[in-house]
């Protein structure tokens, strides 16, 4: 079976790789995203999600009912953990929690632009709570929202298919 979007290639029903837990500041960017209307859905297991700076597309594929997933994002490729652009997906179809609130706060963070300030996924989480704070966003809001979402994930495992 080829995958309409062409890039996970011929799947032969074999699963690969276990995909991890993302770093937290992933959901807040993920929520961001949907937000930010930037997740394009283009059937019931592909979407579409656009990078915050507009100069990027990721390319997401999901199948709960197998337990395969795989995005073209760095996260998920080169580290091997859920990406934003899975997460948002997830956050679009009802799988995950979405907090319509905290997406406002977040749709137009420049995400790139900060992770490559900062270097290092705490501090990015750091600044962006700061930020979140001054729009009246509690850090104790966006920790309970993360620990939701983490919550959830929790109870899902997802691979990526292997590609031939």
């Amino acid at each position: 079976m080829v995958w309409s979007l062409g890039f996970l290639g011929a799947f032969g029903g074999e699963v690969g790789m276990q995909l991890s837990t993302p770093p937290r500041v992933k959901v807040l960017e993920a929520v961001g995203a949907v937000a930010g209307a930037r997740v394009k859905v283009l059937s019931d297991a592909e979407a579409e999600v656009r990078a915050s700076e507009g100069d990027r597309t990721y390319r997401v594929f999901l199948d709960m009912s197998r337990g395969l997933a795989d995005s073209d994002d760095n996260g998920t490729r080169f580290r091997n953990y859920i990406g934003y652009p899975i997460l948002a997906f997830m956050m679009v179809k009802g799988i995950l929690p979405y907090d319509e609130e905290l997406g406002r706060a977040l749709k137009d963070v420049k995400w790139r632009s900060v992770n490559e300030l900062f270097k290092n996924y705490r501090l990015v989480e750091r600044y962006i709570k700061e930020e979140l704070k001054r729009v009246g966003v509690q850090s104790s809001r966006v920790d309970s929202y993360i620990a939701e979402v983490m919550g959830a994930l929790s109870g899902i495992a997802l691979q990526k298919p292997v590609q031939t």
